[in-house]
């Protein structure tokens, strides 16, 4: 079969023929349908030697989706030809975050080397993968799964990251979303789907701030450091309840807890390299500073509703197998509008 994989540090990932993989005991292997795209890929390719933990070679994607082919012994739950989606923070089952749904703050599995389909396990961008177990598929019904595919991250987090900060989101409140990529433009949406806010989208690339207010972000500025003074004018200079950074490089992360007012949330979601202040000279009184890790399980079911209802969907630009390693060159150049999904 065909698989994506990122075969030598510091280089491009590579289509190449490997085995069909057999599931075990325990396992389920699905046909991939759709495999998305994301900068979290970009950034463990960007490590050098030294600091590269997740194995080669390495089937990319930790976006997945696909229908049930083949079951290994003891498997339940699910049956061949079930159209699937992947949660992708796989944990051990069995500590107290796993079983509150939560297995993106695993206890256990650091120490029991689990990991992620894609960040160290193998990932969904190839014809066939192998799923841990049964419980780390939600089943998709008649969403699309190449425009739905994306919901399983660029969703998921962004929901995850918000929904902390609902009660700070009433009438009369005002959100800022910096990054309006990938992400960025999934949480505007879910911004207007569950609260009353006023969204602000920031970007430093006028047509993702174009998409972003496709999409329903109420005002979109440059991310730059005129955009304090207006964020201040629209909101009487008191600042914004909740500031979601996708992108947490320095110049983000002090825009940010510029324009957060008393009692805010500084909620740090990319990947970027920055460092928030903390203290009560450095920051709003009472003002949070929070950096959430992926979602839970049973809100990967609340995203696939949102979706579902309509009130939610991801800008998607599709490739081919063939052609995924495009894909990332362009999500390099920025020049992706919203999400890449990879159809094997």
């Amino acid at each position: 079969m065909k698989a994506l994989q990122y075969r030598t540090i510091g280089a491009p990932p590579e289509v190449v023929e490997i085995e069909i993989p057999e599931p075990g005991p325990g396992q389920v292997r699905l046909k991939i349908t759709a495999a998305g795209v994301c900068h979290s890929d970009a950034f463990i390719m960007g490590l050098t030697a030294e600091q590269y933990i997740y194995g080669l070679p390495l089937t990319l994607g930790h976006e997945g989706a696909g229908v049930v082919d083949k079951l290994g012994e003891g498997v339940r739950g699910v049956k061949v030809g079930d159209s699937v989606a992947v949660y992708g923070p796989w944990g051990c089952g069995r500590c107290y975050m796993c079983a509150q749904g939560m297995e993106n703050y695993c206890e256990n599995a650091a120490a029991e080397g689990i990991a992620p389909p894609g960040l160290g396990a193998p990932g969904s961008m190839a014809d066939y993968m192998l799923v841990d177990d049964s419980r780390h598929l939600v089943p998709l019904g008649d969403l699309d799964p190449v425009q739905n595919v994306s919901l399983t991250d660029a969703g998921l987090t962004p929901y995850h990251a918000i929904k902390a900060s609902l009660a700070k989101l009433g009438p009369g409140s005002t959100a800022v979303v910096i990054g309006t990529g990938g992400l960025g433009h999934v949480a505007v949406q879910i911004l207007r789907a569950m609260t009353s806010a006023t969204v602000i989208a920031l970007d430093v690339n006028d047509e993702k701030l174009e998409l972003a207010k496709d999409v329903g972000a109420h005002h979109g500025f440059l991310s730059n450091t005129d955009a304090i003074d207006k964020i201040k004018a629209l909101t009487g200079r008191k600042g914004a309840q909740a500031v979601f950074d996708f992108v947490v490089v320095q110049p983000t992360i002090d825009l940010g807890q510029a324009v957060i007012r008393v009692g805010g949330d500084l909620v740090l979601v990319g990947v970027g390299a920055g460092t928030a202040k903390a203290g009560l000279l450095d920051s709003a009184y009472d003002s949070s500073v929070r950096a959430p890790y992926w979602g839970s399980r049973s809100e990967l079911f609340e995203v696939l509703e949102l979706a579902r209802s309509g009130a939610i969907h991801v800008k998607t630009e599709v490739f081919s197998l063939d052609d995924a390693p495009k894909a990332y060159e362009r999500l390099h150049e920025g020049s992706l509008r919203g999400r890449a999904v990879i159809v094997p």
